[in-house]
């Protein structure tokens, strides 16, 4: 694989030029373009720029509004409401999330609930940003079936992410974003792209034969999820929390209703954020770093999140493929 060097600036430049060249307004572009910055930053290569195109093409085909403005409304206290109105999630989360935050310190925890929004970035943006405020964070959304329930071979759930941060005073949270499915459809694409094998257990071919060669998973094939039944329990949950519980809808509905030009589409999110100080008292922060330490101690064990804040601290080039970056200036 040919590569090309570009800096975090430039990599963010290209980012908004693109965006701003196909329908995105100047905030909505900035914003955009931080999140595929910071993936590109911290290692995360599959919610980077290889992301971009997909934007690109919702929003060439209307679907995505590059433009819009969501809805904010106070259900209660500690429950908040954001219409999406097609806007791009990174949008949405930069408006709502402050609101979140403050009704949890008010309340001492607080939901968020939001509908028809197009996210296809990571899920620890929003979960850190949560705990760098002081709140234990959780979050998760669907996508269109890309996965089989256990002991089936057809699509039902998305690869149906979840992403927890916990807050630690004077040091970067401990943060895990994880697909429910084996591996994330994002990585596969990209082991495709870059021809490497997946493991055996990643997905099965559009015959229901397992496989280790990605492009039979991502052309016509089906992921499972990771741990079997465990696995897909929790995209389950992930299923009702972000589709029924919020008013959204389920992965098989979002099919239905998109447009299937390959951006991301419509769906919904639930993040919820507590408070320790209100729940545990004072000595939370003591205790918790007490168990982090006692992890630590044990031989080949780091803290999720930890490779991707080391990553953060080189503000140094990265390496970023040359075809990608090739494809992604003819956009523009």
């Amino acid at each position: 694989m040919t590569t090309i060097s570009l800096s975090l600036d430039e990599i963010f430049e290209l980012a908004k030029k693109t965006l701003l060249a196909n329908g995105c307004d100047e905030e909505n572009a900035s914003i955009l373009s931080e999140t595929i910055m910071k993936a590109e930053r911290d290692g995360s290569l599959s919610h980077g720029l290889f992301r971009l195109p997909a934007y690109v093409t919702g929003l060439k085909s209307g679907k995505i509004d590059g433009k819009a403005r969501p809805e904010i409304k106070k259900i209660s206290s500690s429950v908040i409401k954001v219409f999406g109105n097609n806007c791009l999630a990174p949008m949405v989360l930069s408006k709502s999330i402050p609101e979140l935050v403050k009704a949890a310190k008010e309340n001492g925890i607080a939901v968020l609930a939001i509908n028809n929004s197009h996210h296809m970035a990571a899920m620890w943006p929003e979960t850190e940003a949560i705990a760098e405020q002081g709140l234990v964070a959780f979050a998760c959304t669907s996508y269109k079936p890309a996965v089989a329930p256990a002991g089936a071979i057809k699509p039902l759930f998305g690869t149906n992410p979840i992403s927890f941060a916990w807050p630690r005073k004077g040091k970067t949270p401990v943060v895990y974003d994880m697909a429910t499915a084996s591996m994330a459809m994002g990585e596969v694409q990209v082991a495709k792209r870059e021809g490497h094998k997946v493991p055996l257990g990643t997905g099965l071919t559009k015959d229901g034969k397992e496989t280790t060669d990605p492009a039979q998973i991502a052309d016509g094939g089906v992921l499972l999820p990771f741990g079997g039944y465990k696995g897909s329990t929790i995209a389950m949950m992930v299923e009702l929390l972000a589709g029924a519980l919020v008013g959204d809808n389920f992965s098989y509905e979002t099919a239905a209703k998109d447009n299937n030009d390959g951006g991301p589409p419509s769906g919904g999110e639930f993040i919820l954020a507590i408070s320790p100080d209100k729940l545990s008292g004072n000595d939370w922060n003591k205790h918790s770093e007490e168990f982090f330490d006692k992890m630590k101690s044990m031989e080949g064990v780091r803290l999720p999140g930890e490779r991707r804040h080391k990553n953060r601290l080189d503000e140094g080039p990265r390496n970023i493929n040359e075809e990608l970056v090739n494809k992604i200036k003819s956009l523009s």
